[in-house]
């Protein structure tokens, strides 16, 4: 588990509780090809020890006293020094109005804190090699939580029509519904790797940096509702 490079993954791990912080690190610590850069128990010590280190993934908590972990994600995410640096959110509670923030602050994409080992390994894996963390659980809880707010038409100012294709269209739709490329591929009766060309022209048309955020955006724009992705 190395990144494009051949060097280890370099990881800062960020958390309030000394014993789930001691958990994370002796996991990373212990795995090939991954090397833990630093560890932090509060957000103003994380955003110190992640403009030192620039690590390539930092497990961030949400929650934390003084700077929590959406402040912290939004200052390390501002700064052109740490633009090469993936954020994953730790939570205890699943897809709660504090990620969601922290998705919009920069994160790429949340872990809960039971999630198993092996799991976590793979996170940082996908993270490191610049991929978003969003499955297809993940994102229909974003609909959930796009399908309690008020239209988008009438919330969102105006924005410079872009014009998709009725593919990329296609396409988009079955990303925010939640589908891998590969179900996306199996759907619309192409290879993976054209509809993986299809995600790459939306986030070039849309200025988006990863497929968390094309979601966001698509709905947050109104380019696609709830209703629609039904």
């Amino acid at each position: 588990m190395t990144d494009p490079t051949g060097e280890p993954i370099t990881v800062v791990v960020v958390d309030d509780q000394d014993l789930v912080r001691a958990g994370f690190v002796a996991l990373l610590a212990g795995a090939p090809g991954v090397r833990v850069a630093g560890e932090a128990g509060q957000g103003e010590e994380a955003v110190r020890l992640i403009r030192a280190t620039r690590p390539d993934v930092v497990l961030m908590d949400v929650r934390m006293p003084v700077l929590d972990g959406i402040e912290a994600t939004r200052c390390v995410t501002a700064d052109p020094a740490c633009a090469a640096t993936r954020i994953v959110m730790l939570t205890t509670f699943g897809l709660d109005e504090y990620v969601f923030g922290a998705l919009r602050a920069g994160a790429v994409g949340f872990l809960l804190k039971d999630t198993p080992p092996e799991e976590l390994l793979r996170a940082v894996r996908v993270a490191a090699n610049g991929d978003a963390l969003l499955s297809p659980a993940i994102t229909r809880r974003l609909i959930e939580v796009f399908g309690t707010m008020p239209d988008p038409a009438s919330t969102v100012s105006a924005r410079p029509t872009i014009e998709l294709t009725d593919r990329e269209a296609d396409v988009l739709h079955l990303v925010a519904a939640g589908l891998s490329n590969a179900d996306i591929a199996a759907r619309l009766r192409i290879g993976p790797a054209t509809v993986k060309t299809y995600v790459s022209r939306l986030l070039a048309k849309l200025d988006m940096t990863d497929r968390v955020h094309l979601v966001i955006h698509a709905y947050e724009s109104g380019l696609i509702t709830p209703q629609s992705t039904a």
